[in-house]
C-alpha cells in the first residue's frame, strides 16, 4: 500500500529527514555562545566571560542526541511505534524551545552557576556584579528549531501509521524460500518411493 498524506511534507523520507536537521542544530547550538556577561571592576576574577548553551541547559545535549536516536529508529519502527515515537519528537521540540526561551527573558538564570564560579556570588545579588549583559541569537534559533521539531513530531504521530512498512516483501520472499526448502525434501522422499514400488532403485541416480 503505497504512502497516502496531503504532500511530501509528510512522507517518512522528509519527517524523519527534518528530526534529523533539528536534532544537528539543536547539538550545534548546545555549544555556542548564548550570552556575553561583562562585570564591573573588581566584581570577579575575569573581566567578562562568555556563557555556553549547555552552560545554561546541560539538558540540551542529552534532547539533541535523542532527537537523533528518534529519527533512526522512526527508519525501522512498527506502526504503533511510530505513533510513540512521534509523541516523544513533541516533547523534545518543547524541551529545546523551552530551554531558548528562558535563555531570552531571564538568561542571568542559566549563567548564575558561571556566575557564582568566577564571582563567589550567588542569588540576586549577582545582578550587581554586571555592567552589561548581551544574549546572542542562538537562543532565539533553538526557541525556532525546537517548535519547528515538535511540529514534525505531531506529523510523525498523525501520519506515521500511514507508512508503508519497510522490508515486507523481502519478508514475504523469504517466507517463500523457507516454503520451498522445507517441501523440496518430502518431495524427493515421495519419488523414492515411487521409484521403490515400480520396481527401481532409488539410490541408482543413473536411472532418474
Amino acid at each position: 500500500m503505497p504512502e497516502t498524506g496531503p504532500n511530501k511534507l509528510t512522507s517518512k523520507a522528509t519527517l524523519i529527514g527534518f528530526v534529523i536537521v533539528a536534532g544537528a542544530f539543536a547539538l550545534l547550538a548546545s555549544v555556542q555562545r548564548w550570552i556575553d556577561l561583562e562585570f564591573l571592576p573588581g566584581a570577579a576574577t575575569v573581566e567578562r566571560i562568555s556563557v555556553t548553551g549547555q552552560q545554561m541547559s546541560p539538558a540540551l545535549t542529552l534532547v539533541s542526541l535523542a532527537a537523533l536516536a528518534a529519527a533512526l529508529v522512526l527508519t525501522i519502527a512498527g506502526k504503533t511505534f511510530r505513533r510513540i515515537i512521534g509523541g516523544l519528537i513533541v516533547l523534545l521540540g518543547v524541551g529545546l524551545s523551552y530551554a531558548g526561551l528562558t535563555a531570552v527573558t531571564d538568561p542571568l538564570a542559566g549563567a548564575s552557576g558561571v556566575i557564582e564560579e568566577v564571582s563567589g556570588i550567588a542569588g540576586e545579588a549577582q545582578s550587581t556584579l554586571l555592567s552589561s549583559s548581551a544574549v546572542s541569537i542562538w537562543p532565539t534559533l533553538t526557541v525556532v528549531i525546537g517548535a519547528l521539531l515538535a511540529l514534525s513530531g505531531l506529523l510523525v504521530l498523525i501520519f506515521g501509521g500511514r507508512w508503508k512498512a519497510a522490508g515486507r516483501k523481502y519478508e514475504s520472499g523469504g517466507a517463500q524460500a523457507k516454503q520451498r526448502s522445507a517441501t523440496a525434501p518430502t518431495d524427493d522422499r515421495i519419488s523414492d518411493w515411487d521409484a521403490l514400488s515400480d520396481g527401481g532403485d532409488p539410490t541408482d541416480f543413473d536411472e532418474r
